[in-house]
C-alpha cells in the first residue's frame, strides 16, 4: 500500500507548477487569528483550504495552534508525525506532511510548536530548507494559529502575506477581535487584515457585526479592514465536528458549505491576490527570524 509521503509526492508532481522549484516565492503565507476561543476559526481554516483546493489550488494548511493543535482531530486523521519529528531530524517534510480528506495536505501542530522558536542556526536552516522544498509546489499555505494574541501568534501574524480575522456576532468574539487588530495595527501597521464573520444569523447580522469593528477601526486606527464574508450559523457544522469530517465533505450542499465556497471565491477576487506579489516562505521565515531578535 503506498504511504503518505508516496502518496504526497504522487499528489504534489501531478499537479501544475506555476514557478521554478527552487524559487521559494511562489507560496502565499495567510495566518488565520481570532481575538477569542469559540468562534470556530480552526473548523473556518480547515474547510477554507478545501474550498481552495477544490478550485484548483494546491494549499497546504499548517497548524500552528501552540498547546492546543486540533486540525488534525476534526479532520478524524492521526497523524503518526508531527513538527517535532521534523525539528529533531527524525523524519522529513515528505513524512510530516500528512493527507487529510479530498488529499488536502496538512503539518500537524502540537508538541515541536515551542521548539520551533528556540532552534540553532544549523537547526532553522535545516527547517527552512524542508519547508522550502514544498511550499514551491503549492499556492497558498495556511496557518491556523491560536485563539487570542500570544506572542507567538502575533510573530505568524506580523510576518504573512495576509491575515485573516475570525469573529462571531456576540459582543466579546467582536471586542476581542478588535483588540487584537488594535495591539497589532499599532506596532505593525503594515499588516494586512481581512474579517470574517462566522455562526451569523443572517447576511443582516453578519453585515452588523462587520460594520462595528470596521467603523471601530477606521475611526481610531485609521486602518481600512476589507470585510471578506461570512458563514452562517448551521446545524450541520456541530453535526460535521461530532463525525469528525469538514462540514464542507460531509455536507457539501449545506449553506456553511455554501457560504465558505463563496468566500474561497471572494478571497481569489479581491486585489488580484493571486497575482499579487508574494514573499513565499523564505520571505515569511526571515520576517519571522527578525521578530525572534
Amino acid at each position: 500500500m503506498m504511504d503518505q509521503a508516496q502518496a504526497l509526492r504522487r499528489l504534489v508532481s501531478s499537479q501544475d507548477t506555476r514557478q521554478a522549484p527552487g524559487s521559494g516565492a511562489s507560496a502565499r503565507i495567510i495566518t488565520v487569528c481570532s481575538g477569542k476561543g469559540g468562534v470556530g476559526k480552526s473548523n473556518f481554516t480547515l474547510n477554507f483550504a478545501l474550498a481552495l483546493k477544490a478550485m484548483g489550488r494546491r494549499v497546504l494548511l499548517f497548524d500552528a495552534d501552540i498547546g492546543m493543535a486540533n486540525i488534525d482531530v476534526l479532520m478524524g486523521v492521526s497523524s503518526r508525525y508531527n513538527l517535532y519529528h521534523l525539528l529533531k531530524r527524525e523524519a522529513d517534510i515528505g513524512q510530516i506532511i500528512q493527507l487529510g480528506p479530498e488529499a488536502l495536505p496538512f503539518i500537524a501542530g502540537g508538541s515541536g510548536m515551542d521548539e520551533l522558536f528556540t532552534l540553532s542556526e544549523s537547526d532553522l536552516n535545516y527547517f527552512t530548507t524542508q519547508i522550502a522544498s514544498i511550499a514551491d509546489t503549492m499556492d497558498f499555505i495556511l496557518f491556523d494559529t491560536g485563539a487570542g494574541l500570544s506572542k507567538e501568534t502575533m510573530k505568524f501574524i506580523t510576518s504573512a502575506d495576509d491575515c485573516l480575522v475570525v469573529t462571531t456576532p456576540e459582543p466579546t468574539a467582536i471586542t476581542d477581535a478588535y483588540a487584537l487588530m488594535k495591539v497589532v495595527h499599532n506596532s505593525h501597521p503594515e499588516v494586512s487584515f481581512r474579517l470574517i464573520v462566522n455562526q451569523a444569523g443572517d447576511e443582516r447580522e453578519a453585515r452588523a457585526t462587520s460594520d462595528k469593528i470596521r467603523m471601530a477601526a477606521s475611526r481610531f486606527l485609521q486602518l481600512e479592514l476589507p470585510f471578506l464574508g461570512y458563514i452562517s450559523s448551521d446545524p450541520h457544522v456541530v453535526q460535521a465536528v461530532k463525525k469528525q469530517i469538514p462540514f464542507s465533505v460531509a455536507f457539501p450542499n449545506s449553506i456553511a458549505a455554501r457560504d465558505v465556497q463563496r468566500l474561497a471565491q471572494s478571497y481569489l477576487a479581491v486585489d488580484s491576490v493571486e497575482t499579487a506579489k508574494v514573499q513565499g516562505i523564505k520571505g515569511f521565515i526571515s520576517k519571522w527570524l527578525k521578530r525572534n531578535r
